[in-house]
């Protein structure tokens, strides 16, 4: 073959490519997947069939799959399983780091509900105790932060503790059973740990710096479905908002989604934090400090830029 008519082929092959691209695009959308855990809004959402309702007149359907946290969740919009999630603070930074194809699509700020428990009767009574002590919590997850800025609050590095990681469901029993010292946790497990195993609470997050939980989605989801995804969130919104005022119904459609006993999600739901937002200046430099920070202790493989992977609605 010619090199002038490879040349043609070769430009012919990439249209024919970029044109399947956005005929896939132009299909019409039947299904969204839906990413939860054991908590928060989309749990509400679920329970209520909010966005089934919505969605129905469109005939759109809503899949529902749960996760234990946030990185496995995050690995499943990766690879297109899922288009839409709720995750903490640190998932989204290793994610975003490993060149994941995810895009914050709203935030959270987060004002309770996490922290650091040790068994009551432990002779860990200050942060600075925590030091040679084996700490459970999950990799990558916002636990991971709260312990990092923990650590830095008392002067100590990630070098002076053993971190033992363990999804919340692992990390529970270890607990119970003394194979960790510390656990660093998120509701309802963070009540679980409080309320049945005789935890007592070292930190509460909220008072060594500020968090925020975000609404993520997946890039091409958000490139290709940018008014399906604002739907979404609008509806997310709705339901934050609803929960912010009916914090006992809360409880109850926490613990019929999930299983846990409804004294526990009482606790969870009577000190979290529902409202959902646009993806702020200052959520931004909050959550890039994260990831600077973690860059620095080399837990991540390359600085990331938050804001370069912010959604940016389409304008109409």
């Amino acid at each position: 073959m010619k090199r002038r008519e490879f040349l043609k082929l070769s430009v012919a092959t990439a249209a024919i490519a970029a044109l399947s691209r956005q005929l896939r695009a132009q299909t019409a959308i039947t299904e969204i997947r839906i990413g939860y855990q054991k908590n928060g809004v989309l749990v509400i959402a679920r329970q209520q069939a909010t966005l089934e309702k919505h969605f129905a007149s469109q005939g759109i359907s809503v899949k529902w799959v749960e996760f234990s946290s946030g990185p496995p969740m995050l690995e499943a919009m990766n690879v297109g399983s899922i288009d839409y999630g709720a995750v903490g603070d640190s998932p989204p930074v290793f994610a975003q780091s490993a060149g994941a194809a995810i895009v914050y699509a709203a935030g959270q700020p987060v004002t309770n509900g996490q922290g650091i428990l040790v068994q009551n009767n432990s002779p860990i009574r200050s942060i600075a105790d925590l030091k040679g002590k084996r700490v459970g919590f999950t990799k990558g997850s916002s636990a991971h932060n709260i312990v990092v800025q923990t650590l830095e609050k008392a002067g100590l590095t990630y070098a002076d503790i053993t971190p033992v990681y363990l999804t919340p469901p692992d990390a529970g029993p270890a607990f119970a059973n003394g194979s960790i010292d510390a656990w660093s946790i998120w509701d309802p497990y963070f009540a679980i740990g409080e309320t049945r195993q005789q935890g007592r609470i070292l930190v509460n997050a909220s008072e060594i710096t500020k968090t925020n939980s975000f609404y993520i989605a997946n890039r091409d989801f958000a490139k290709n479905r940018g008014p399906v995804l604002q739907q979404i969130i609008d509806m997310t919104s709705a339901t934050a908002n609803w929960a912010e005022a009916h914090r006992e119904e809360v409880a109850k459609s926490l613990s019929a989604v999930t299983g846990i006993p409804l004294d526990i999600q009482t606790v969870a739901a009577n000190r979290s934090s529902f409202a959902v937002g646009p993806i702020t200046d200052d959520i931004v430099a909050t959550q890039q400090g994260v990831a600077d920070r973690f860059f620095k202790l080399g837990l991540i493989p390359r600085p990331v830029a938050v804001r370069d992977a912010v959604w940016k609605p389409v304008q109409t």
